[in-house]
């Protein structure tokens, strides 16, 4: 089941949240969807080589906020923040003219979300380097910077092959069913002369172990000896 369900949706509610965030009635909610699609391709079209690794949409009344995710801030700003304006007055656009409000995350890591590295894959297929050579860099990347497991799948026409297949993988532990572990997932297409090659990225993060917090409180204490004793009563 975990491998044929989407980790980021299984995770719902869990440890992950949702990317976009408003509530509208019956009449507004498929106009507001397909602004949000329309909004996102747009997004990922224009600004894919600034490394965008996740968007989140949030709407309040006749306004609208995007938080970009990126791992090239410059890329997305631009000079003097000329780059901004161009995006919001697009987006608005795309919203029927309603205030946009552009907020920018810098990713520190990129080698540890899934999305960037799967699209990094994806432009070393497009230049024409060898698959294997590309899942096991992206691999040995990905493990170096503290990760405690990556799992990597590029299907379709691997290396021009007449007939297309499967490829994959894994170093390290990605346990897809265990709810508590961190497991980021991306995907990306390279558009190749062959056709499209999809690659899927399964990172599992490391996992944070809530330490049990020590009791302290005024319960009958014991003796070395082990027996139980009264409480000291105030005089």
């Amino acid at each position: 089941m975990g491998r044929k369900v989407n980790p980021i949706g299984y995770r719902l509610a869990v440890q992950k949240d949702w990317r976009s965030k408003w509530y509208a009635s019956e009449q507004d909610y498929t106009k507001f969807l397909h602004q949000d699609i329309k909004v996102r391709n747009w997004l990922k079209k224009t600004l894919y080589t600034a490394g965008l690794a996740k968007i989140e949409i949030e709407r309040a009344y006749n306004a609208v906020r995007v938080k970009l995710h990126t791992s090239r801030p410059g890329i997305v700003i631009g000079r003097k923040g000329a780059e901004i304006e161009n995006l919001s007055n697009k987006i608005s656009s795309l919203c029927d003219g309603q205030d946009v409000k552009i907020d920018i995350h810098e990713i520190k890591q990129p080698e540890l979300v899934a999305q960037l590295v799967a699209e990094s894959v994806a432009v070393q297929l497009e230049r024409r380097i060898a698959f294997r050579r590309a899942m096991k860099r992206a691999i040995q990347t990905t493990m170096d910077f503290g990760a405690d497991g990556i799992r990597i799948r590029c299907s379709g026409r691997l290396g021009g092959a007449d007939i297309a297949r499967a490829e994959w993988y894994k170093l390290g532990k990605v346990p897809l069913q265990t709810l508590r572990v961190p497991i980021d997932y991306g995907f990306a297409e390279a558009k190749t002369t062959y056709g499209i090659i999809g690659i899927k990225c399964w990172i599992n993060k490391k996992e944070e172990i809530e330490k049990p917090k020590r009791e302290t409180g005024g319960g009958p204490r014991r003796d070395p000896k082990g027996k139980r004793g009264k409480k000291p009563q105030a005089k």
